[in-house]
């Protein structure tokens, strides 16, 4: 089945001049950067993120350049089902899309009517036709016919939220709860801030800890891009712990409709015993289960990260897996992938100079996307 691509005209009423119609709905690319109201035309499932949103869209595009091809059914008027998926073209790489780029998940939203196997294989007969290496969906819940296992997975864990502050301290595991304490003990404090300056904070520790962990940070540009599509639209702040006037630990937080996500972390290795992490990430708890969240997600996991895995269970979450799927146009069917997170790389990252590792990350990422 071919698509019809999206006109203005579309943009303005995507059910007029639909071109490919079927029992469950017309089928429609959209770009919700030119699609008005897309954030309350996708608030309506509710399995909707941030990732899902306009302003994510925005991110991705203003920062790579990346072009939003959002695979719609649309029904009687309103979305029935939604693949967001970004062209990736690189000289490096080549062309590939992604569902989506430097997102942990991003599922396929339906209302139930319309399968999203569809959508997938629309999208990859668009695919093939724009001569794409591969397609990448992330956070698939129903895998195609006649396909035994993903790809890849990972650990994902959710926090349900909404129940009184002291039954979910209650719920988090002892470890936790001292951590928490310890920190507010000590005199560290933590700020819920929404502004440039913090985002500025937060990349300067940011840079220490994918120094640490062997990874190059993300371009400045790209946290510029988060705060002007999103914070700035009150879609989510900086947690900033300082302790004695310095800043020892902050986190990225995203929220959509009734779910937040934690984005990224990051933390100053010579105040790790002040636990200001763990204080972070209560304090963002705090802060939306008392304005009617109701699930903070804490992201993707690599299987192989087992004390990340512990951080993010010692604060009550549900674990559960995210699966991706990748399918090689070469080779006409799905293929297994391998976690790209840990390799000699890493090594090589702990001792590379914040600087040299920024301009590194400045121009890799956008091929690595």
């Amino acid at each position: 089945m071919i698509l019809s691509a999206k006109s203005s005209a579309v943009c303005r009423d995507i059910v007029r001049d639909s071109k490919v119609a079927g029992a469950a709905g017309t089928l429609h690319r959209l770009d919700p950067l030119e699609t008005p109201g897309w954030d309350g035309r996708i608030a309506t499932f509710g399995e909707a993120s941030i990732f899902h949103s306009a302003g994510w869209a925005g991110v991705l595009h203003g920062t790579y350049g990346h072009t939003p091809h959002y695979f719609c059914v649309v029904n009687g008027g309103k979305l029935s089902a939604v693949l967001p998926l970004m062209e990736v073209e690189s000289r490096l790489t080549g062309k590939r899309g992604v569902s989506l780029p430097f997102t942990d998940e991003c599922g396929v939203l339906s209302d139930g009517n319309s399968p999203c196997r569809d959508l997938l294989q629309d999208a990859i007969e668009f695919g093939r036709g724009r001569k794409w290496r591969y397609l990448e969906c992330r956070g698939i819940a129903e895998l195609p016919v006649g396909v035994a296992s993903p790809s890849l997975s990972f650990h994902g864990h959710a926090l349900r939220l909404g129940d009184p502050e002291d039954r979910i301290f209650s719920r988090l595991e002892s470890s936790a709860r001292r951590g928490i304490r310890k920190a507010e003990k000590s005199g560290v404090r933590v700020e819920v801030l929404q502004t440039l300056a913090s985002v500025r904070v937060f990349y300067l520790l940011h840079c220490k800890t994918r120094m640490k962990h062997g990874l190059p940070p993300q371009s400045s540009a790209f946290f510029r891009s988060i705060f002007e599509h999103v914070l700035s639209k009150g879609l989510g702040f900086v947690a900033l712990a300082s302790y004695q006037g310095k800043p020892i630990a902050a986190a990225l937080f995203l929220h959509f409709g009734e779910k937040a996500i934690y984005k990224f972390g990051a933390s100053e290795a010579a105040f790790q015993n002040l636990r200001g992490s763990s204080l972070v990430m209560w304090e963002a708890i705090k802060w939306y289960s008392c304005r009617g969240y109701k699930s903070l997600s804490f992201g993707r996991t690599s299987i192989a990260n087992e004390g990340l895995r512990r951080f993010k269970l010692g604060f009550g979450t549900e674990e559960y897996r995210i699966d991706h799927l990748r399918y090689d146009f070469a080779r006409d069917t799905f293929v297994a992938d391998r976690d790209k997170v840990f390799g000699w790389h890493n090594l090589v990252f702990r001792w590379m100079p914040v600087p040299l590792s920024r301009t590194i990350g400045r121009v890799l990422y956008k091929h690595l996307s």
